[in-house]
């Protein structure tokens, strides 16, 4: 399975792992990190053998936000890049994941830097796990800029809004421990072994039955944006048909047995 000069991508088991590679540039966002981002989330999507992704960085930090620069396309292979965003003007918000909602979970392997743009597609992520010495933060305003990821929107829908409003409106860094006492991420781990702890977590959602999984996580995100009495009509429309699946009844058959499931996404 292919990636960019920016981009490493790798299978352990049933789940994929996108590493950001740049790390001479703290894994800052480039044209070809961001066609490799697209290009991996649709590989997820299509390929019923992986059941959950990992987002990671190389070299010690997960993304320091924009290259402004890099994505002008200055530098090698620019054209090719260039043109892939041409043909989908919307492609750099899908591999962001503001436009685009992965059907497997995704699991954030966070270690170092991850500020600005690198916040931004954190909120786009299901699971969060940072080193202890990880950095997190929304500097846009500092910069006079606005946070465009789609985090005006996001962050107060996932930590409170006060410690949203916070975040968006100092620019001020976080660090991880602060992070998780206000909800960002789930757990902090030793520096080093986010990615450890990630891969833990993935191969428990893999060993869940797939289709039962993405239900679950449609339906949390779509009730989301519903009232409580509507969220509840979704969840049942969503949540009967699993029930009538071959996996549920493998299920239900290997517990019986004392044995572990085998599904099969039937």
């Amino acid at each position: 399975m292919g990636g960019t000069e920016h981009l490493a991508v790798r299978r352990a088991g049933a789940t994929l792992i996108l590493t950001l590679n740049r790390p001479e540039a703290k894994n800052a966002l480039s044209l070809p990190m961001l066609v490799g981002l697209y290009d991996g989330w649709l590989a997820a999507d299509e390929d019923d053998a992986i059941r959950s992704v990992v987002l990671t960085g190389a070299g010690g930090a997960f993304c320091a936000g924009m290259d402004l620069k890099a994505l002008a396309g200055k530098g090698m292979d620019g054209e090719q890049y260039r043109d892939r965003m041409k043909a989908d003007p919307d492609l750099h918000w899908k591999a962001m994941l503001r436009h685009h909602r992965p059907r497997k979970p995704v699991i954030a392997a966070v270690e170092g830097y991850c500020v600005a743009g690198g916040t931004e597609i954190l909120q786009g992520t299901d699971i969060r796990v940072a080193g202890e010495s990880a950095t997190f933060g929304l500097f846009e305003v500092k910069r006079g800029l606005f946070p465009i990821g789609g985090s005006t929107v996001r962050l107060p829908r996932q930590i409170p809004r006060t410690h949203a409003l916070e975040m968006l409106l100092t620019g001020r860094p976080y660090s991880a421990a602060e992070a998780a006492s206000i909800g960002l991420v789930g757990h902090v781990v030793p520096d080093g072994t986010a990615l450890d702890k990630a891969l833990a977590i993935a191969e428990q959602v893999n060993a869940c039955g797939p289709l039962a999984v993405e239900a679950v996580k449609a339906s949390v995100y779509e009730a989301a944006e519903m009232s409580e009495t509507d969220g509840l009509a979704a969840e049942l429309k969503r949540g009967w048909p699993v029930f009538d699946t071959a996996d549920a009844k493998e299920g239900s058959r290997a517990f019986a047995e004392k044995r572990d499931p085998v599904f099969r996404r039937a």
